[in-house]
């Protein structure tokens, strides 16, 4: 009974006779969609609740420290709101939207590692992971110093680059810690560890809230008082999560100190970690080049001001990887599409009181006003790409999601958002263009995620059930054949041994192929010419040879 109940639970489609036992078997049990029963569907909703609460809660207290900074500088007026938000901008773009890429690497190697029980590895990959980040920031610390430069030679507004190049000075320190802050969040929530970043993260928020206060009202530093304290809150952030896994238990097996095997196999870990970045990047900088446009737009000010704000409080309100189930991903698509669709409605409903949280001036309050609806649009299919992404980022396939964005942000999305800018005048409504590339992105995410392409398990030391060696052949063959046409070398196929999915983390591995096998040569003896008056049904052997 226990074996039909199973079979008819996997069932994704039955006929109406099929329904008839499938009542008898299960009694009251209700199926669901594709053969779930509703309990199933609670566990699953109850396990993603329970996994993604405190993911989301993390999420938001992050964008709180750019927001919060973004709210004190706004008090100050409009010029010192365009500088920051045009600082924070180039920021974003050059440098904190390619560490976030780069790190993301260990979602899938962490993540597969954890599941072959391959604790040891989750340090040692963290710990690659930040010297590579550590390495790549020196660079980028000198392009940020370099952004009043950069924003002159694109023809920005000079009072507003000079601005915004003195208030990203202040953010370098902070971008070291954000290196290694993006490596210890993917490190835990690996292993479920969530309510541990999520109270540390909420600490953190609290402290750079305080520090925003004192070094901008009190110290009278101007714009320069949120970024320094963006920077002293990054840093409070990293020690505090570094203590946390020094002296855990849950973190015992997995951080086991600093290891030169962080040095090896580096072509690996690049070769998954450049096209995540790419596919991060190009994303982020869609966004980015928009925000740059709009200070070409007619009073520069307003305009790069609000869009910031825009952008900043419509943007995504959580994040998951979806399982690679169809109950994990249909549970967790209607969870975002529902909170989507209920911060929609709630920045909607606070469209005309919300943009006073970042400047107190009305015309800026006004566009906010404006701009609020567009973007809960955009956001709302932003739900449906971000479950996409997630499924493309975990089956490995981020150099196709690469081109993805390619096409949607940069061939369809920025060419349209500077025609509606400059040839229609849409002027600080080319917000609404945002909607447009993701819309085009779900269409090829929907044709890849729905395929049967090979996954690809990035697991660096599989377990030893997964290592089985193919057997030797048994007795002394000779590496010739004798057929009716002559001699023959012969052809040994063999089937790959069987990979248990749970040894590299995944539910699924591709179907075993016919591969050619070519014996070595030590393992074969040649046998003597084949008497004539031998019967060929009996094995030929040295002893058989020798008494005729």
């Amino acid at each position: 009974m226990e074996i039909e109940r199973q079979k008819l639970c996997q069932s994704t489609s039955l006929d109406n006779k099929e329904l008839g036992v499938a009542h008898e078997v299960l009694g009251n049990e209700r199926l669901c969609v594709n053969g779930y029963r509703k309990n199933e569907i609670i566990e699953e909703v109850k396990k993603q609740l329970w996994l993604a609460g405190p993911l989301i809660a993390v999420s938001l207290l992050q964008r709180f420290i750019q927001v919060i900074s973004l709210m004190f500088v706004g008090h100050l007026g409009a010029l010192s709101l365009s500088a920051a938000s045009m600082a924070d901008s180039f920021v974003s773009m050059t440098s904190l939207s390619f560490l976030v890429g780069m790190a993301s690497a260990l979602d899938t190697l962490c993540g597969q590692s954890y599941g072959a029980k391959q604790y040891h590895m989750l340090g040692i990959l963290m710990q690659r992971a930040m010297f590579f980040q550590l390495l790549i920031c020196i660079p980028l610390a000198i392009i940020v110093s370099k952004t009043t430069y950069v924003l002159n030679l694109v023809g920005q507004n000079a009072e507003i680059a000079a601005e915004a190049g003195q208030y990203a000075n202040y953010l370098i320190p902070g971008l070291f810690a954000f290196a290694i802050l993006s490596c210890q969040i993917r490190f835990l929530r690996t292993q479920n560890l969530v309510f541990p970043m999520m109270l540390v993260t909420g600490f953190t928020t609290l402290v750079h809230s305080f520090m925003c206060w004192i070094l901008v009202f009190k110290l009278e530093l101007g714009n320069k008082g949120p970024a320094l304290a963006y920077s002293i809150s990054y840093w409070i952030n990293v020690f505090l999560l570094a203590g946390y896994m020094k002296f855990s238990p849950s973190c015992a097996n997995t951080w086991t100190g600093f290891s030169m095997e962080a040095f090896h196999n580096i072509v690996p870990f690049l070769r998954l970690a450049v096209p995540s970045a790419l596919m991060t990047c190009l994303k982020f900088w869609s966004f980015e080049v928009m925000i740059f446009l709009s200070g070409k737009l007619p009073n520069p000010k307003l305009e790069t001001s609000v869009f910031a704000i825009s952008i900043r409080v419509a943007n995504e309100v959580g994040a998951g990887r979806p399982r690679a189930a169809i109950l994990a991903i249909i549970v967790a698509t209607v969870m975002s599409v529902s909170q989507c669709i209920f911060v929609g409605a709630v920045l909607i409903l606070t469209r005309k009181t919300l943009g006073y949280a970042y400047s107190s001036e009305i015309e800026v309050v006004k566009y906010v006003a404006t701009l609020l609806p567009i973007i809960s649009i955009g956001d709302f299919l932003d739900s449906f790409q971000c479950i996409l992404s997630g499924i493309v980022k975990g089956c490995g396939w981020q150099k196709i999601g690469a081109y993805v964005n390619l096409g949607s942000y940069y061939i369809v999305g920025i060419p349209t958002t500077f025609l509606l800018a400059f040839v229609l005048h849409l002027g600080v409504q080319l917000t609404a263009l945002r909607q447009l590339p993701t819309a085009l992105r779900k269409l090829p995410m929907a044709l890849l995620t729905t395929t049967d392409p090979p996954l690809t398990s990035y697991c660096p030391q599989p377990t030893s059930s997964a290592l089985r060696q193919l057997p030797r052949p048994p007795g002394n063959f000779s590496d010739l054949r004798l057929t009716s046409s002559g001699v023959s070398q012969p052809t040994l196929t063999s089937q790959l041994p069987h990979l248990s999915p749970a040894s590299y983390g995944l539910r699924h591995l591709p179907r075993p192929r016919q591969l050619p096998l070519t014996w070595p040569t030590s393992a074969f003896q040649p046998l003597p010419a084949r008497p004539s008056n031998l019967d060929l049904r009996l094995p030929l052997t040295h002893e058989t040879a020798s008494t005729s």
